[in-house]
């Protein structure tokens, strides 16, 4: 094989995570299942399996299915607040997988090590530096940044500001990877460029061909604009609500309505904070649902990330990973260029 300039940006991450390019796919409820996972795998990248709020004996279904598609490297991601997340973090010890995400929320330094004691590399989600050095002396292994620019449950910083803040500041202690707004190749040479161990893309995978995403879903993302994809609101600091970014629908207008009621619920005593909080969770699970298995593209939760303005087909998983790839030795030859 004919060494290519990418090849110095690609090897952090490539030795991390075993694979040929540290391109990840992010776990996206309902969409990331075996059959996403092990062609992002096949094809090269790094496919992660997503826990969410699975039913625990289906989860180890998709673990054992995921393992007959493809013998390359994957992670499954676990989510600590899901109400499961107690017997997912069991089956993960169990089974004793490769990678295991935290994401969330922030695993205490217990959980991190029970899932270490099996072998498996610990990533974990930071937002800010204080979080990431916290998370490295908790023993995780490598980090995913994830700016608000993503799709699904989302902070309130954006990726640019967040390099500044965590990869400029633990780069060099840790294998940090990337996320939130990418889509192109280009793009992805600049992150590694600045010290990323790798990408996380989410967005671009929904559109792929394998993804068992609805038709009229796909069509939807095809149509959208970057600014269709919204954040959500919080209307009462009584009801804390982590921001959700889709694309704007019936459904978005609903989860607002949905909050007014659970807050007057509130209000007359007949619903607890931990309640309403559950019922919001339950919303959206719902609403994911409808829209990426149903194709109810108008009350169904159209969870999508900015960079769905820049993504006009659907294509391979092989299509995406090679296209990238390919537009990250071309930057990097042009760079190269550029500065001499």
């Amino acid at each position: 094989m004919t060494a290519k300039l990418s090849d110095r940006l690609y090897k952090r991450g490539r030795d991390f995570l075993g694979v040929e390019y540290p391109i990840i796919c992010g776990a996206m409820t309902w969409v990331s299942d075996p059959k996403l996972v092990s062609s992002v795998a096949n094809s090269g990248g790094f496919g992660c399996l997503a826990g969410g709020n699975t039913p625990p004996d289906i989860l180890v279904q998709q673990i054992e299915e995921t393992r007959k598609l493809t013998d390359k490297p994957f992670a499954v991601n676990i989510i600590t607040i899901a109400p499961a997340y107690k017997d997912h973090l069991k089956i993960v010890t169990t089974l004793k997988l490769p990678y295991v995400i935290f994401a969330g929320g922030f695993p205490n330094r217990e959980e991190v090590k029970s899932v270490k004691a099996t072998g498996a590399k610990v990533i974990c989600f930071a937002s800010t530096a204080s979080i990431a050095k916290r998370m490295i002396k908790f023993g995780a292994d490598a980090i995913i940044l994830e700016g608000m620019e993503a799709g699904g449950h989302v902070g309130h910083v954006s990726l640019i500001v967040l390099l500044q803040q965590v990869l400029f500041e633990v780069g060099d202690e840790i294998p940090v990877f990337v996320g939130g707004g990418l889509a192109t190749g280009k793009m992805c040479a600049h992150m590694m460029l600045m010290g990323a161990a790798g990408v996380q893309l989410g967005t671009r995978f929904a559109m792929a061909e394998e993804s068992c995403a609805h038709p009229k879903f796909k069509q939807k993302f095809i149509q959208a604009n970057a600014r269709d994809a919204v954040s959500t609101p919080q209307f009462d600091s009584r009801l804390p609500v982590v921001a959700v970014r889709a694309l704007r629908n019936n459904g978005m207008d609903d989860f607002g309505k949905l909050q007014l009621d659970l807050i007057h619920q509130m209000d007359e005593g007949g619903i607890n904070r931990e309640l309403a909080q559950h019922k919001v969770e339950e919303y959206w699970m719902g609403g994911l649902r409808k829209a990426v298995v149903d194709g109810d593209i108008d009350h169904g939760s159209l969870m999508a990330g900015q960079s769905v303005g820049l993504i006009h087909k659907t294509e391979t998983t092989t299509q995406i990973i090679d296209n990238i790839a390919e537009d990250v030795e071309k930057e990097c030859i042009r760079v190269k260029a550029f500065m001499a």
